[in-house]
């Protein structure tokens, strides 16, 4: 196992190199040690991905690095979610800043999400996947079990009678429910409210010390999840018998992600007014965390991390970013519009204009409702097949490349999220102190 002694000697010295940056504050992730913990991601993705490659099966001995690097990071979601909630809307000063603020985060939100569901129509109608597919292929294969999820249900989902009990079983969208109340009533306080305020801000600020610590360890955790990941799939041989049965498949759902990740860096420059390249240097880590972890919620530490050094307002990304985990799931629309008319043209089903717009409003509602851990997808999935009277047994034929192609669309959701962050803080000033444009971190990164 040369190739992982190799990566732990070389990932044991960029984490000195790091820790000797620190002599001062150890929370300080800034300049050239933001660079190099880079450049130790870049290196465990390559090598991660190439020892799984060549070693296959063996590289499970290390998945359980990997599962505890996204299981730390799944430590601190409730309570950095909670916090970064209270404290971003407390700090409005007054509850009814936050119909601004709400109201242009679900409007980005569901405009995203739309133009991503329309992308991926679009490519699937171009690629033409499902045209000549052997039905037979997914046969055999496990069905995700699912239950009917309709309107109703996702409205109840966003309360909870034990807020304890959803905090425990990962429930974020109660939590947020929750912390949105808390906070809102806190305004109305007046100075009663602070001691309670400044608890919830110190919270904050040590869960963000906390990330800091954990992602010094994040390229040994990130070698082993994709090591281990592709090692599970049957290491390089038949990971590439599995692309090449599902080419164009896989090439329609990822050019699609491309295309609509140009659209998000498009919004980024002309909205929010920013540089694209500057913007996503900042947000280099928290992406390729998410393309090992295939997480969004257990990203969200280090996006918060990541938006900040790239000086978004403060109040903007408390709020947006651990919403946007939740329900802003751009990467995974687009995915369910590729999927549902690949299962379509796979069957011989010719979808028309109105079922396709169909399968537009479904999949766009569907993606709301998908919870920011791995492979949700294919659950919300089974909503737009019933919509347009598919069989649920189509999901079958897709099995075979999800965890991978989960990895890629998770990464889009992570950056539509970051990006929605800086065109929230740019569109709704009245909640930068005073109205006026925040000087020091917005416009210099314009």
């Amino acid at each position: 196992m040369w190739m992982f002694d190799f990566v732990k000697n070389a990932l044991k010295k960029q984490n000195h190199m790091i820790f000797q940056h620190y002599p001062r504050d150890l929370g300080n992730m800034h300049g050239n040690s933001e660079q190099r913990l880079l450049i130790s991601m870049v290196v465990a993705i390559v090598a991660g991905g190439l020892s799984g490659f060549v070693w296959g099966d063996a590289m499970q001995s290390v998945a359980w690095l990997g599962q505890l690097f996204l299981t730390t990071l799944k430590m601190l979601i409730v309570p950095l979610v909670a916090a970064s909630i209270i404290t971003g809307v407390a700090g409005l000063g007054d509850v009814r800043k936050l119909g601004r603020m709400g109201s242009v985060s679900l409007g980005y939100y569901l405009c995203t999400t739309l133009i991503a569901v329309a992308i991926g129509l679009l490519m699937a109608n171009i690629w033409q996947p499902g045209v000549g597919v052997d039905l037979a292929a997914g046969a055999h294969a496990a069905q995700p079990q699912v239950a009917d999820v309709g309107v109703t249900d996702l409205i109840l989902s966003l309360v909870h009678p034990n807020i304890v009990d959803a905090a425990a079983n990962m429930k974020l969208l109660p939590i947020i429910v929750f912390s949105l109340l808390l906070a809102a009533a806190l305004t109305t306080l007046g100075e009663r409210s602070r001691p309670v305020i400044t608890f919830f801000d110190g919270l904050n600020e040590a869960m963000m010390r906390i990330v800091e610590w954990v992602m010094l360890f994040a390229p040994l955790g990130v070698f082993a999840l994709i090591a281990s990941k592709l090692g599970a799939a049957g290491g390089g041989e038949a990971f590439v018998a599995q692309l090449a049965g599902l080419a164009k498949y896989a090439l329609a759902v990822i050019s699609g992600l491309l295309t609509h990740g140009a659209a998000l860096c498009a919004i980024l420059h002309l909205v929010a007014h920013r540089s694209v390249p500057s913007y996503f240097a900042h947000l280099a880590t928290p992406l390729m965390t998410a393309f090992s972890t295939a997480s969004s919620s257990a990203t969200l530490p280090l996006t918060l991390d990541g938006v900040k050094n790239a000086g978004v307002n403060e109040r903007a990304r408390r709020f947006v970013l651990p919403l946007g985990a939740t329900i802003n799931m751009d990467g995974t629309a687009l995915y369910e519009a590729v999927a549902v008319l690949f299962i379509a043209q796979a069957y011989g089903v010719e979808l028309g204009l109105t079922q396709q717009l169909l399968v537009l409003i479904t999949a766009t509602m569907a993606a709301i409702g998908a919870a920011g851990i791995p492979e949700a997808g294919l659950v919300t999935m089974v909503m737009v097949l019933d919509a347009v009277g598919l069989p649920l047994d189509g999901i079958g034929l897709i099995l075979a490349i999800d965890w991978f192609l989960d990895r890629c669309r998770t990464t889009i959701n992570v950056f539509g999220d970051a990006v929605g962050a800086a065109v929230v803080g740019q569109l709704a000033d009245d909640f930068r102190p005073g109205g006026e444009a925040a000087e020091s971190g917005e416009k210099a990164h314009s």
